[in-house]
């Protein structure tokens, strides 16, 4: 508990990073509560009309409702659509970011630990993926797998864990010299014993800053997807299909179909990415002596 005091003292020493995370707390509870604070269900065919394609903000539609941030071109409450579009990215790009942490996690520490032929062949796979561009791996990866948010977390996983495993190595390897994991190596002691509880809460600090700067890229690479037609089907809530979706009606000053949601992308992946650029110095005992 005193350590987690100390974190956040020392985290609150900057007044941007509290800002940014009181952003992102506040993005997740809209997020959460989208069914409750929306006007209307954006993606239940019913409830739509076309009548109120396009309307500008603050226009009343046809029911009655107030449209805040206006309409799409297919008579979507834009308000409600950004949240529903931030719930769908943020469960996304928080699945994709976990596993994608788990598996890097175990190739990174058992690279780290067993050494030899094994950990060398395991890290040159990952460097080979680290020199591809995220956004290449995870175009090709979708367009095998398909559309749909098991196939996109899938391949955003694909595209992300090597991050994860290069971290955890580094990190393991500089704990894996040290006295306490040599007094562990000498008892019967299982490796697996010795990896998780040993090596595992020593390499935590910095894969939680790269977990925090990956969910970031997540939601970007997802809404990115989604603008070029390959990410989440028509039929799913997506900041990257809003954007798409109002594109073709920005010169002709509708600009809030694209605009409202763009912004929404931005402030969110700023603010999370604030927040991980705080944690690094926090989480760094180095720049925090």
């Amino acid at each position: 508990m005193t350590g987690l005091r100390e974190a956040w003292e020392e985290y609150r020493r900057s007044p941007v990073a509290v800002i940014a995370l009181l952003v992102v707390l506040l993005i997740v509870a809209a997020a959460i509560l989208a069914p409750v604070l929306s006007p209307q269900d954006p993606y239940d065919q019913a409830a739509l009309d076309l009548m109120d394609a396009r309307l500008e903000p603050g226009s009343e539609g046809s029911s009655g409702t107030i449209h805040i941030l206006g309409t799409d071109n297919a008579g979507r409450d834009l308000l409600s659509a950004i949240l529903y579009g931030l719930r769908t990215s943020l469960v996304i790009a928080i699945t994709a970011g976990m596993t994608a942490l788990l598996v890097g996690i175990t190739i990174g520490l058992s690279a780290a630990y067993y050494g030899g032929t094994l950990g060398a062949v395991l890290m040159r796979i990952v460097d080979l993926q680290l020199s591809m561009p995220a956004i290449l791996l995870a175009l090709v990866i979708v367009a095998m797998l398909g559309q749909g948010i098991p196939q996109l977390v899938a391949a955003l996983v694909i595209a992300q864990y090597a991050y994860f495993a290069r971290t955890a190595y580094g990190a393991a390897t500089a704990e894996r010299r040290r006295d306490y994991v040599e007094a562990a190596l000498s008892t019967p002691l299982s490796g697996a014993r010795v990896l998780w509880r040993h090596l595992l809460p020593n390499t935590l600090p910095p894969l939680i800053v790269v977990a925090t700067v990956q969910v970031a890229t997540a939601i970007s690479l997802e809404a990115t997807l989604s603008f070029l037609g390959l990410g989440l089907p028509v039929t799913r809530p997506s900041l990257g299909l809003l954007i798409a979706n109002g594109f073709q009606f920005l010169l002709s000053g509708r600009y809030w179909i694209s605009v409202y949601p763009g912004l929404a992308l931005m402030v969110t992946v700023l603010a999370i990415n604030l927040v991980g650029d705080r944690l690094r110095h926090v989480l760094n005992p180095k720049r925090r002596r």
